[in-house]
This record gives structure tokens, sequence and C-alpha cells, in this order.
């Protein structure tokens, strides 16, 4: 089941993240593992976050997905979020097809018009029993405006979480995802959720 929380500042999105991220270092001593995605909207929320009284130390961050150039690249999630939370003490980690991957404690996405979650695009047919954790893929069309091969988690690896959060703009946006949320259609969003309620995994979706 999807909780959708509507009408959502940035504020309030860094505030559930913090609370979700306290609960999390407070259930052991071991590191708390998160993904993050990346394009525009997550940055202005990743710099609130980062102001917040957190035990960093404790806390790794991985990409969901990036543009394969180098982390200097003005194109490169992975330097971007670096350059945030590194400061702040996290220790921020870079996806590489043969990364060993931590269960995740926060799994976050977007999601595009067209429904594709990471760099998990519709004409990929990303396999929700995929074996691999990591892949290298090329999009097809190449985005014009990032035309790289990309690096993304699988959906396997993207579920292995214990909670699963989305912040979805725009009405176009929100219309795709709740019709997946539904359980219709077949797009990349679509066998994402599936298999989080498969595996009885907390949806929260900011609009």
């Amino acid at each position: 089941m999807s909780v959708f929380i509507h009408h959502a500042a940035e504020a309030a999105i860094a505030d559930w993240i913090e609370r979700h991220l306290r609960d999390a270092l407070a259930r052991g001593n071991d590191p708390v593992a998160i993904t993050v995605p990346g394009g525009s909207t997550p940055f202005p929320i990743f710099e609130r976050l980062a102001r917040r009284d957190l035990d960093w130390s404790r806390i790794e961050i991985w990409p969901g997905d990036d543009r394969v150039v180098p982390e200097d690249h003005a194109a490169s999630n992975t330097g971007r979020i670096r350059a945030i939370f590194e400061p702040a003490g996290a220790r921020v980690e870079t996806l590489g097809e043969d990364a060993d991957l931590p269960p995740f404690a926060l799994t976050w996405l977007g999601m595009g018009a067209d429904g594709h979650i990471a760099s998990l695009f519709a004409n990929t047919d990303p396999d929700p029993d995929d074996p691999r954790r990591v892949r290298r893929l090329t999009p097809d069309p190449l985005p014009a405006e990032a035309p790289f091969d990309r690096i993304t988690l699988t959906i396997p690896s993207l579920i292995a979480t214990r909670a699963l959060m989305f912040v979805i703009r725009g009405e176009e946006k929100l219309a795709v995802f709740e019709k997946a949320a539904r359980g219709e259609g077949d797009l990349p969003i679509a066998r994402l959720l599936a298999r989080a309620r498969a595996h009885g995994i907390a949806v929260t979706c900011f609009t």
C-alpha cells in the first residue's frame, strides 16, 4: 500500500527522512545505508537534510543510478551528492557493477513521466528477478540533455530496503505513479511497486 503526502514542502520531506534515519540509527550500532536519486528535485532537500544533527559518520549514501562520467563532470550525480553529504561526515559510495551493496534502511527514488525509475527505462525491460544487483546500460534513445551510458541499481536491489519513498512533482507524473500503485500497467515503476507490495515494503509518496 502506498501512502500519499500531498503538497509536501522540501523542509517537511527532510523532516520525514531525518526521523527515518534517527529510527534506523537507534536500532543498533551498525552503519545505516540509504540510496538516493539524482535529478533536479532531490538536491534542495539534500541540502536541508545535510544540515540536520545526525550521526553522519554512521550513514552510507549510495546513488541509485548515475551517468557513466567522471565524478567531476557536471552530469555526475555522485559528484554532486558527495559535495553535499561528505562535508557533513557521511560516506558517499561510488556505484559500480561489482559493488558490494548493503540492505538499505531507505530507498528514495524519483520517477520520469515515462515511468522509469533509477536508470531502468521501459526499453531496457527491467527484470523484477534480475540476478544482477547493478547493471550498466545504454538508454535508447539517449536523452539529449545527458547522452551517456548509465549505471543503475536493479529492481531486486532497490527493494532490498525497509522502506521506499518517492517525491513526485506534477500532475502528469502523479497520474503515472497512481496507476502503477493500483497495480496497473507494466512500466518499470509498476514492476517495482508490484514487488514492493509482494514483500510488504512500505511506500511513501510525497507530491
